[in-house]
């Protein structure tokens, strides 16, 4: 079965930076979506970035609020998805997780949590 253990996270000031990395486990590490979800108190899920890569090629989505700012990637060799995040604000705060899905293909995935069927068991981010 397809297990998400997520590590990072925590706490900094607006214009810090954290890294936030996902290790996954029951899936051959190639071909499938993988991406981040946040959730903050009284707002909705939304998505963050995701990821599809497949041989040589690695298409990225990200939400228009955090473009510039994070960056996603995914390590094949060590399947592993890792979300890197700079100049961090404060309604970047919420509890963030890791997806995955089955299957996939390019362009970059969709951030549409109803394609998204394994969840990590979520990190939270807080930034003041």
């Amino acid at each position: 079965d397809v297990q998400l253990v997520e590590s990072g996270g925590g706490s900094v000031q607006a214009g810090g930076s954290l890294r936030h990395s996902c290790a996954g486990s029951g899936f051959v590490n190639s071909g499938h979506y993988m991406a981040w979800f946040r959730q903050a108190p009284e707002k909705e899920r939304e998505g963050v970035a995701g990821v599809y890569t497949k041989g040589g090629r690695s298409d990225k989505s990200y939400a228009d609020s955090v473009k510039g700012r994070f960056t996603i990637s995914f390590d094949n060799d060590k399947s592993a998805m890792c979300l890197q995040m700079n100049n961090l604000e404060p309604e970047d705060t919420g509890m963030y997780y890791c997806t995955f899905r089955f299957g996939g293909g390019f362009p970059a995935p969709p951030l549409d949590q109803r394609m998204y069927n394994y969840w990590g068991q979520g990190t939270q981010v807080t930034v003041s």
